[in-house]
């Protein structure tokens, strides 16, 4: 059972409990802590291609996160938006956002855990993310695709 802890994670805390644990796979992901205003945790997962994912900790919430594809490069993107948003159940534990990044607007899969949550659970909650992003990618894009053709 998944137990809620008493100390709240830290982007360096968690850097360093993943570097530690067993709960990954060999060669599964690489963790480094990216410096700035707020650090952010840049997580490789190797198992998908190096797809990049990153967590930062707030106040009271982690949150994991991956940019998929630029915004422009959608086609219909009313109807993209509106498919997303109805496609959100088949994506467990993540949600679809648009996020800027250097003045150009992406599509982002993300999701939120609490900063008092097991090393376990966030483990979990980064494969799921990546798992789903590698998803978006490809079949949703292309149901959303073939729906609209």
């Amino acid at each position: 059972m998944d137990h809620v802890i008493d100390t709240d994670w830290s982007v360096k805390s968690l850097s360093r409990a993943l570097a530690e644990t067993h709960l990954l796979r060999e060669g599964e992901m690489t963790a480094r802590v990216v410096e700035g205003t707020d650090p952010v945790l840049h997580i490789a997962m190797h198992e998908f291609g190096d797809l990049p994912v990153f967590l930062s900790v707030g106040a009271e919430q982690i949150v994991v996160s991956a940019i998929l594809w630029p915004v422009d490069e959608q086609p219909d993107q009313a109807a993209f938006n509106t498919f997303l948003l109805k496609a959100q159940k088949l994506v467990p534990l993540s949600n679809f956002g648009i996020t800027t990044v250097s003045g150009r607007d992406y599509y982002e899969l993300f999701g939120e855990l609490s900063c008092k949550t097991t090393l376990q659970t966030v483990v979990i909650e980064v494969r799921m993310l990546a798992e789903n992003a590698i998803r978006a990618a490809s079949d949703l894009r292309d149901n959303f695709s073939h729906a609209a053709a």
